[in-house]
């Protein structure tokens, strides 16, 4: 699985502590380049045979030009076997998604479009920076089902500043009469040096209380399941086999290959003659990351081989976050030695939490029940610590 990183926002959210870059103008052309020398040169590092999934992330994709995410994607056909019908996501904001340009990025090769809505409260959108107004959203989310149908995702934010419960459900009910294909539900995060953390620090916004934060997430699942969505990860809902399969892979724990400025990845680098998995991130900063990618072909900053050991954390990790868990055929791929059963079967941690209700180890695997995967951060850690010391 590719992963496209276009780094550039016309303007930073009060929220965001991502990589991106807000400049004065673009070079789009040798951006361009370098995504496209830095996609083949990493796939081919990786003999890269057939590619799952291409999915485009940013920054803001949507603000490259449909031409970019075309050659990218010859870029990905050129060195390896991309199938006609690969899922090939876009994230997009509502102001850079008029229906001309997101028909550009249908002829281009997406199919599949997720966007950034956080909001439908015009006050809300404000709080977090965002350039769109509720109706934009409205106006971008329509045009984009009637170009992709069935494969359209929204974004939104629970948890601000204020929240009221009681606005909550109507809210989300309102945003399913939208789209009700895919939805993807974020806890905002307050993350230190963001506009928005500042604001909260100094009084001048109110903490959102755990047991609210609580209260709205298990609401937003009542909700959607009634509606007919799989609650399939964590944060995700799908409804009619509308499932994302570029993130089903990487909670799989499959390889993804990160490409474009501050981009992770993690493959076995075969053509160096490499057998282990590694983690590797691209250089953070575009100049300097575009200077790396013409010089020597790609640019990584870091690379670190994964032990097995922390494979198997990574696989647990992001394989709890799913409804199906860690299989048994998943995790013996990284661990012959070592059955799942082994590991938490004995008493212990694991098992304790099965007696209060939290997981579950059965012939199909180990995962979390409900209650569980709302708990999951509190949970890892005993989990984490039963494997080390196996």
């Amino acid at each position: 699985t590719p992963y496209p990183q276009w780094p550039y926002c016309r303007k930073r959210c009060s929220y965001c502590n991502f990589n991106t870059y807000v400049v004065p103008a673009v070079d789009e052309a040798a951006v361009r380049a370098c995504l496209l020398r830095e996609a083949q040169t990493l796939l081919r590092l990786g003999r890269v045979h057939s590619v799952t999934s291409v999915f485009f992330g940013g920054g803001t994709p949507s603000l490259a030009s449909p031409h970019t995410v075309g050659a990218v994607l010859e870029a990905v056909a050129g060195a390896a076997h991309l199938p006609a019908g690969a899922e090939v996501t876009l994230e997009a904001n509502p102001s850079s998604a008029s229906a001309s340009r997101l028909a550009g990025f249908r002829a281009a090769g997406v199919n599949r479009l997720s966007i950034g809505v956080q909001s439908l409260d015009d006050a809300e959108l404000r709080l977090l920076g965002r350039e769109h107004t509720a109706e934009e959203a409205r106006k971008a989310v329509e045009g984009a089902r009637g170009l992709f149908p069935g494969r359209t995702s929204i974004d939104l934010l629970f948890g601000l500043p204020g929240q009221s419960r009681d606005a909550w459900a109507p809210r989300l009910e309102g945003a399913l009469g939208l789209c009700d294909d895919h939805v993807s539900l974020y806890q905002l995060t307050l993350e230190r040096g963001t506009a928005l953390a500042a604001q909260v620090r100094g009084g001048a916004l109110p903490t959102p209380p755990q047991d609210l934060l609580a209260d709205v997430y298990h609401t937003a699942r009542t909700v959607l399941v009634a509606a007919g969505f799989r609650h399939y990860e964590v944060s995700n809902f799908a409804r009619k086999g509308a499932i994302s399969t570029h993130n089903l892979s990487y909670w799989r724990a499959d390889q993804y290959i990160g490409v474009g400025p501050g981009a992770h990845g993690r493959f076995v680098p075969r053509a160096e003659g490499g057998r282990s998995r590694e983690a590797r991130v691209q250089t953070l900063e575009p100049v300097a990351w575009m200077r790396e990618v013409q010089s020597q072909g790609h640019g990584t900053r870091s690379r670190a081989v994964l032990s097995p050991l922390e494979q198997l954390e990574e696989l647990l990790s992001l394989g709890l976050r799913t409804d199906e868990g860690v299989t048994h055929e998943r995790w013996e791929r990284f661990s012959p030695q070592l059955s799942l059963q082994d590991v938490f079967g004995a008493p212990g941690e694991a098992r304790a939490l099965q007696q209060q209700g939290w997981l579950v180890l059965d012939g199909g695997g180990l995962r979390c029940t409900w209650a569980g995967l709302a708990v999951l951060d509190s949970l890892l850690p005993d989990l984490l610590w039963q494997l080390q010391r196996v």
